[in-house]
């Protein structure tokens, strides 16, 4: 017999649990089922929250080839293997076949890079599922050549609506006499994760014979573990990351550290924390601390080294010495700024004398002409125009109030003025 989370795999989007943001009317993937016209896309979001399901529901509604691969078990060659099948199957009265990939963010570039004419040609549809950013799992070129749809967790609204489904229609379960009394415990260990649902509803239903009325006691009972217990693919892997970054942001290395050997004693992947650790540096000490970034860095590098347990050593070091470093967001502060600007204003023309000016009619048309070099003046400075005509005057970098850039604010008065 078939598990139940199978069973009740949805083949329809009127079955499809959550993501209405993607799926409910008006919305993009729902506009693109209808029109029958599906571009190639990144689904991000955490494990069980219907990925796999949505491309299956996809591939089925518009009728077109589909095939599958998984990232942790194929290589370069199965990837050219399923592309020149999917080009035997590409008719001109037919749609795109979909190559679905799961966890693609496992995918080494060299296997990214083997997709990328097939998606530019449009030999095939690509939907990739990841739990990972993409932005920093997949190559650039694929990543520009894909959309990028972010799938939340599961709410408790709609966990419950599947569980009331499940116990009415499931062929096996709505045989048995089974009473909802209690869901604290049963959302709670699903972490928002649909599949984790299914499966703790088909335990509980599997250990007990006859009727059955399920209480947070019972299921407690039957997962056989502290309902605290830490899940690194569901809700919790979330939650406590997200501590673990507040806290560093907050100045306090005891509860960064408390959160960090939460992960560690969970299974969490030591990359990922690193990986945090270096975003942090970058955002919440930035300037106010430059080394904060060289530390996060080594941290990362000698985890890759060495491994456990003794990664936990340069990660337990990193963590404290950004928790206790004076903090800054100035730069990323100033990078949304700037980015929001240019949204607003477009390609503003470089000045002519910043251009370069390879060849002679650029030197003509006056490109690089009046351009002063700042190491043939004291002190290495010159005051001339950087910003577009229309930007000039434009502040982006704000200093902080911290030692660190108050000197620079400093050099920075003294060298253009206030």
């Amino acid at each position: 017999m078939q598990p139940l989370a199978e069973r009740m795999r949805p083949t329809t989007l009127d079955q499809y649990v959550g993501q209405q943001h993607l799926v409910g009317e008006g919305a993009v993937i729902r506009r693109m089922i209808n029109q029958r016209r599906i571009s190639s896309f990144i689904l991000w979001g955490p494990p069980g929250v219907g990925k796999t399901t949505l491309a299956n529901i996809i591939a089925k509604t518009l009728e077109v080839p589909f095939f599958t691969l998984s990232a942790v078990t194929s290589g370069v060659k199965d990837v050219r293997d399923v592309i020149e099948k999917a080009k035997a199957t590409h008719f001109f009265n037919t749609g795109n076949p979909i190559l679905f990939i799961d966890e693609i963010h496992r995918f080494s570039k060299s296997q990214q890079d083997s997709l990328l004419g097939a998606v530019e040609q449009g030999t095939i549809t690509l939907i990739g599922a990841t739990t990972e950013n993409p932005s920093f799992e997949v190559i650039r070129p694929l990543l520009s050549r894909c959309q990028v749809y972010v799938l939340q967790s599961l709410g408790k609204d709609d966990l419950l609506g599947l569980l009331h489904r499940v116990l009415s229609t499931d062929t096996v379960l709505k045989e048995r006499q089974i009473e909802l009394k209690e869901t604290d415990a049963i959302l709670r260990y699903s972490g928002g994760d649909a599949r984790k649902l299914l499966n703790i509803i088909e335990l509980v239903a599997e250990s007990n014979s006859g009727s059955i009325v399920i209480t947070d006691e019972l299921v407690t009972r039957c997962l056989q573990q502290n309902p605290l217990a830490y899940d690194k693919d569901g809700e919790m892997h979330y939650d406590l990351i997200s501590a673990f970054i507040k806290s560093i942001r907050g100045s306090n290395p005891d509860a960064a550290i408390y959160y960090l050997a939460r992960m560690i004693e969970g299974g969490e992947e030591p990359e990922f924390i690193a990986r945090r650790l270096v975003i942090s540096a970058s955002e919440d000490i930035g300037l106010a601390n430059p080394n904060a970034l060289l530390l996060a860095n080594a941290a990362f590098d000698a985890v890759h080294k060495l491994g456990w347990p003794e990664g936990r050593i340069p990660l337990a070091e990193a963590t404290v010495y950004l928790a206790t470093s004076p903090k800054s967001n100035s730069a990323y502060m100033a990078i949304n700024e700037a980015l929001q600007y240019v949204q607003q204003t477009g390609n503003l023309p470089v000045p002519l004398h910043l251009r370069n000016a390879p060849t002679k009619l650029m030197e003509e048309l006056g490109y690089a002409q009046g351009y002063k070099y700042a190491h043939n003046y004291e002190g290495h400075f010159v005051k001339q125009q950087f910003l577009p005509d229309e930007a000039e005057g434009q502040q982006f970098w704000v200093a902080q109030d911290n030692p660190q850039e108050a000197k620079i604010k400093e050099r920075m008065n003294h060298l253009w003025g206030k």
